[in-house]
């Protein structure tokens, strides 16, 4: 059973999904790569590939067949549909994946089959790229992290993904400003789902940061065990300095939510994939530790840096 979040893209919808347990909701999926095209690869491989071709294309994505049987015609077809199986097509991060096999099946076209085949995948808005790149019609979402399935309200954080997907990467200020709010939104689900108690109206962001790092035990000078190795030590006091530097360069003005008199000049989508990729880093670091059986949060505390 899975949870889903929409976000939409012009006329395509994107999904992200996270599986959690049985009695959460779900709400309807749409797969990232259409069937058409899944198909059209499936035709393609039979007519090109031998079987050993077939399977060492997928194996080096790290995918495995599901050894089920299917209706496909030819030994090919078949084998190539048993590693679709496997395949969780509203997964970004496998679909990223699949795309890399579309990719090495491509190279292996002759110049007229390359040229038939990309007037196909253009119909559904899938381009070659001169790098040899498929790229999909829009970017694909953030793959979420698997420990949201925890949560007991999850809510805040993917409202934060979402934003982030549909702001990337057209919307650097907008992809800036909502990896800010979820490293927020990341801390104040963690204290609430742990019990702290904060005042979540005047709390200000260098404290909601160093509080949840520390009620989890993630603060460089509270780390023990394995987390307080000086190497791990660092990892930590950089992951929070970080974290408030996303902070700072949206409150500088290079993300929404605070006003400027002025145009952002000079930002680009790849300012906005820093911010994203140390928001994302840091969400996922706190909810693995949250969610984690054998955290040292759980233990009692033994000669904590007050």
């Amino acid at each position: 059973m899975g949870f889903y979040r929409s976000a939409t893209h012009g006329d395509i919808t994107l999904t992200v999904r996270v599986q959690i347990p049985i009695g959460f909701p779900s709400v309807g999926v749409r797969p990232l790569v259409p069937v058409p095209v899944r198909r059209y690869f499936r035709d393609l491989a039979s007519g090109w590939s031998v079987h050993r071709e077939i399977a060492n294309m997928w194996q080096d994505e790290g995918f495995v067949p599901s050894g089920d049987p299917n209706d496909e015609q030819g030994v090919r077809r078949g084998l190539w549909r048993e590693y679709e199986d496997n395949v969780d097509w509203t997964e970004p991060e496998h679909v990223e994946r699949v795309l890399r096999v579309y990719e090495t099946l491509l190279t292996a076209l002759t110049d007229e089959a390359l040229d038939a085949a990309q007037a196909f995948l253009e119909r559904y808005g899938f381009k070659l790229g001169s790098d040899s790149r498929l790229k999909p019609p829009t970017p694909l979402p953030l793959s979420l992290p698997s420990s949201l399935v925890g949560l007991r309200d999850p809510a805040a954080i993917l409202d934060s993904f979402e934003r982030i997907d549909r702001a990337l990467p057209q919307d650097p200020a907008q992809a800036i400003g909502s990896a800010k709010e979820l490293i927020e939104a990341t801390a104040k689900t963690v204290l609430v789902e742990i019990g702290i108690a904060f005042d979540e109206k005047t709390i200000k962001f260098p404290a909601l940061v160093d509080l949840a790092q520390r009620e989890l035990r993630l603060h460089p000078q509270q780390a023990v065990g394995p987390d307080g190795s000086s190497s791990v030590k660092r990892v930590l006091g950089g992951l929070m300095t970080v974290a408030l530097g996303v902070n700072e360069l949206r409150n500088e003005g290079w993300g929404t939510g605070h006003g400027r008199a002025d145009a952002r000049m000079g930002l680009h989508a790849r300012h906005a994939h820093l911010a994203v990729g140390a928001a994302r880093t840091w969400c996922q670091l706190l909810l693995d530790t949250l969610t984690d059986p054998n955290a040292p949060w759980r233990r009692p505390a033994t000669g904590d840096t007050p």
